[in-house]
């Protein structure tokens, strides 16, 4: 059930899910399967845009294929594999044959990505809340039990009780600050950018991710630029960044995606001046550097958990395996007492 103008002074239920991107959405997925009681609130409203890669690896896709979306996902362009390139070389790496995971990804626009998963919660009984924002936790005693939530299209706070919270609310998860999280400061962390850009190639069987990133006078830099191809017309161009360098904070990231773009303007067949729109960045908490993961009453799962591999910057297989495994421990606890 997908509602945009809930108003009621207070709502109960088992679980209060905060964000609806796809550590919340799975969560709430997982805990409808359950016979769980669960409400996502969703400070936007989908289709959404988010600054990502768009590549779904194989681990994500099983992930998805176990929620039910196999066929969903089938209408989307599939890869076999990556190509990674550095110093003039190619190197074509098709996806290892696994007992677990499928041989192939997807690319898939996050903005139809997350509003598939979402809805996909909500049709199997999650109560999923857009265009609401979770504006501060309720406490008892010193244990979470809910959130004061305002609606955009009312304007006017209630409350959400609830026995459990699961703070899904992203990288800058303002919400788990407010209980008291903190990304550990000597980690790395990583910033990234992208955009979109008209290419033939757009259904290029291989997403490709360069080694050697430069900036425009030729530097390396410690990170890697992506091209993913969407099957659409477009691909999705952009870099990755990590946070391990002396003069990082002064890095222009719009003038390292304009010299990246440049530098794969032949082999993707592009017109660098040319994206279809504006460039969106974002900065990436990683390698589980966010910290406490739990506390009294909530869990903390996906980015607002730091949990994105520090390797590539993926993070969306890992916000699907932590919901689950979430949604797995709250169901044990309130079947447990």
């Amino acid at each position: 059930m997908s509602t945009q103008g809930e108003s009621s002074n207070e709502l109960r239920t088992e679980v209060l899910i905060i964000g609806g991107g796809p550590a919340g959405a799975a969560a709430g997925y997982w805990l409808s399967q359950l016979g769980r009681d669960c409400i996502i609130v969703e400070k936007k409203t989908f289709p959404r845009e988010k600054t990502c890669g768009d590549g779904l690896t194989p681990r994500p896709v099983k992930q998805l294929t176990d929620m039910g979306l196999a066929d969903e996902l089938a209408k989307f362009h599939r890869y076999e594999g990556l190509r990674a390139t550095a110093h003039g070389r190619a190197l074509e790496l098709q996806w290892p044959s696994h007992p677990v995971y499928p041989q192939h990804g997807y690319v898939v626009r996050r903005r139809d990505l997350d509003a598939m998963v979402a809805h996909n919660a909500a049709k199997y009984g999650a109560r999923l809340l857009e265009g609401h924002e979770a504006l501060e936790p309720v406490t008892d005693r010193g244990r979470v039990c809910g959130a004061i939530v305002k609606s955009k299209e009312s304007g006017t706070p209630f409350t959400i009780t609830a026995q459990y919270v699961i703070v899904a609310d992203g990288a800058n998860s303002r919400f788990g600050r407010a209980l008291g999280t903190f990304r550990t400061r000597e980690w790395p962390y990583g910033t990234a950018i992208r955009t979109y850009w008209e290419s033939p190639m757009h259904a290029d069987p291989w997403i490709e991710s360069a080694l050697d990133v430069k900036d425009r006078n030729g530097n390396s830099m410690p990170g890697y630029g992506w091209i993913f191809p969407v099957g659409d017309g477009t691909v999705n161009i952009g870099v990755g960044l990590l946070s391990t360098f002396r003069d990082f904070k002064n890095i222009n990231t719009t003038q390292l995606l304009d010299a990246y773009a440049h530098q794969v303007a032949d082999s993707w067949k592009i017109t660098p001046a040319s994206p279809t729109q504006r460039a969106t960045s974002g900065r990436i908490p990683m390698g589980g550097s966010v910290g406490p993961k739990s506390g009294a009453g909530y869990l903390v799962v996906g980015d607002a958990a730091g949990s994105v591999n520090p390797f590539n910057g993926e993070g969306i297989d890992y916000a699907y395996e932590t919901a689950r495994i979430a949604a797995d421990v709250l169901h044990e606890a309130l079947s447990t007492g």
